[in-house]
């Protein structure tokens, strides 16, 4: 149980940290702890691997400031967990389409905009941020809250459940080196994705390029796929039918209730 136990965890932080700008650092991480390890068993080094043992400790200390971004994401999206659920929301079921849209008309015109799809973790505090609309997704909405001169213009688009949840909204600045030479919406929309789970869409006003950032990373598309690329992207994060989100007290109450029914069996199998 106690093997099956680490290997679930094992295997839930590689998936977790795959596909981050740290999933190099962590694979050979892993390597080097498993090289130490088994040169000293199959040598017999008993002074050595005392010495391996006290090094892993300050190497373990060390991830944690090496994956400090993915930590607190990954905290965050346990502390996002609501405790007793909530009531389930039918999401808008054009609403990818019809944001797909106004995003392309966007880059068209050369108008900047951000665009943040909130998933698995909340974004109710950068919400708080800017200005709450509770609105349907709508072409006409969108273009005209990034239209400058208007005051919604700058800051982010927040939606949730198919609906504009807020406007306005400041963002987290990513401090990638990669990112030196590119605007602050990029930044934002990735420092978003290093934070949460969001989906983040980004138009440039300079070059009318669309990017959509998510996991920290920003992926850039050409012109002639972008549209259908993007399509993909929110309809992946804004699913036409999808079940209420299983809650901490489901989780707890499931497997007690499995342990319970173990033990109860146990008890009848017994004379």
């Amino acid at each position: 149980m106690q093997i099956l136990i680490l290997y679930v965890g094992i295997y839930a932080l590689i998936r977790f940290v795959r596909g981050t700008r740290n999933a190099q650092v962590l694979l050979g991480f892993c390597l080097l702890v498993v090289s130490l390890l088994l040169f000293t068993y199959l040598f017999r080094f008993d002074v050595l691997a005392r010495v391996v043992y006290f090094l892993l400790i300050y190497l373990a200390l060390s991830m944690v400031v090496v994956f400090q971004q993915e930590i607190r994401r990954m905290l965050a999206l346990v502390g996002g967990q609501r405790l007793f659920g909530r009531p389930y929301i039918l999401r808008e079921p054009a609403a990818p389409e019809k944001l797909c849209q106004a995003v392309a008309y966007l880059a068209r015109a050369r108008i900047g905009a951000l665009v943040a799809v909130e998933r698995g973790i909340s974004l109710c505090s950068y919400e708080d941020s800017g200005v709450k609309l509770n609105a349907l997704v709508s072409h006409e909405l969108l273009v005209s809250v990034f239209t400058p001169p208007l005051p919604l213009h700058d800051g982010g688009i927040i939606l949730r459940d198919g609906r504009i949840a807020a406007a306005h909204c400041l963002f987290p600045v990513s401090n990638q080196g990669e990112l030196a030479t590119s605007g602050m919406r990029h930044r934002a929309a990735v420092g978003l994705s290093e934070e949460t789970d969001a989906v983040v869409v980004v138009v440039s006003e300079e070059t009318g390029r669309i990017s959509v950032a998510h996991n920290g990373r920003l992926h850039r598309y050409s012109d002639e796929k972008v549209e259908k690329v993007l399509l993909r992207w929110l309809k992946k994060a804004m699913p036409h039918e999808t079940r209420s989100p299983l809650t901490l007290t489901d989780w707890l109450m499931t497997h007690v209730a499995k342990l319970l029914k173990a033990r109860w069996d146990v008890g009848k199998e017994t004379p």
